[in-house]
C-alpha cells in the first residue's frame, strides 16, 4: 500500500517548493518515519495532496531517485531505499584533505577571470550559456610536489572569489566561509594520460597516468555551487570508496 506525504510546503520561503519536498522526504527518511521498502503514491497524488504542480513533484523525485534515496520500478512505483539521508557533510575540497593528512598544501593560481561561461559549464551549474561566471586554474602541490591540476568554475552569486584568496585556502573552506552550505555532489572518476601542458605543470612525463575527476557540487538551497575538473598524478593520488552490501 502506498504511504502519502506528511510534509509541509512555505510557499513564503525564498527555499525552492521542489527543494523544500526533497528536505521533507529526506527528513522522513533520515527519521524513520519512511523506512526502507515504503512505497510513495504516485506524482500525480502527491501533488494534489501537497497543491503542488505535477513538474515540481517530478522535479524533486528526480533529484531524490539521483540521490540515491529512491527507487522507481517499472508496474510498481516509486520506494524508498535508504534508511539514512547521503549527505554531503563529508564533501572536502583537496586542500582540506591535505591539511587533515599532515601534508603542506600549497597553490598556484594559473589563470584567474570571470569570462562567458562555455555551453557545457552553464549545464553543469544551470545557468544561461554565456552567462559570467568565475573561471580558475590550479596548480595544488604536496609538500612542494605538483599533485594535481585543477579547473573550476563558480557563479558570481555565489560568492566574492580573489586570485589571493584561492593561494591561500581550499575552495570548499572559502566558499563554506561566505554562508554556502554544500548538500550533495555528482562526481565521475577516470583515467587519462599527460598532456605536454599537463606533464609540465605536474614535472611528470608526457603520457603518463593521470587520474581524472569531475564534480559539481549543490548547496543546501538547491543552487549549483560550483563545477570542476581535475587531474592528478596517478603515482601520487588516489580515490578511496567504501561500499557495503
Amino acid at each position: 500500500m502506498a504511504t502519502s506525504l506528511n510534509v509541509t510546503i512555505d510557499r513564503s520561503s525564498p527555499v525552492p517548493l521542489y527543494h523544500q519536498l526533497v528536505h521533507g522526504i529526506e527528513t522522513a527518511i533520515s527519521e524513520g518515519d519512511l523506512p526502507p521498502g515504503t512505497m510513495l503514491d504516485n506524482e500525480l497524488s502527491l501533488a494534489k495532496d501537497l497543491h503542488l504542480s505535477r513538474p515540481t513533484v517530478r522535479k524533486a523525485m528526480d533529484e531524490l531517485v539521483r540521490s540515491g534515496l529512491l527507487v522507481r520500478k517499472r508496474g510498481v512505483g516509486t520506494q524508498v531505499v535508504a534508511s539514512e539521508v547521503r549527505r554531503s557533510v563529508g564533501l572536502t575540497s583537496l586542500y582540506e584533505d591535505l591539511s587533515q593528512d599532515r601534508a603542506q598544501p600549497t597553490t598556484e593560481v594559473l589563470d584567474f577571470e570571470q569570462s562567458p561561461a562555455p555551453e557545457d559549464v552553464a549545464e553543469r551549474l544551470k545557468v544561461a550559456p554565456g552567462t559570467t561566471v568565475y573561471h580558475f586554474r590550479r596548480v595544488r602541490s604536496r609538500n612542494g610536489t605538483p599533485l594535481a591540476v585543477m579547473e573550476n568554475w563558480v557563479p558570481l552569486d555565489i560568492a566574492d572569489l580573489s586570485r589571493e584568496a584561492l593561494e591561500e585556502h581550499g575552495l570548499y573552506t572559502i566558499l563554506r566561509q561566505q554562508g554556502i552550505n554544500f548538500r550533495l555532489a555528482q562526481q565521475k572518476i577516470g583515467a587519462a594520460v599527460a598532456t605536454n601542458d599537463q606533464a609540465k605543470l605536474l614535472h611528470t612525463t608526457p603520457g603518463s597516468a593521470l587520474v581524472t575527476m569531475s564534480r559539481t557540487a549543490t548547496d543546501d538551497v538547491g543552487r549549483r555551487a560550483e563545477t570542476g575538473r581535475h587531474v592528478y598524478r596517478a603515482d601520487s593520488y588516489s580515490f578511496e570508496v567504501t561500499l557495503s552490501a
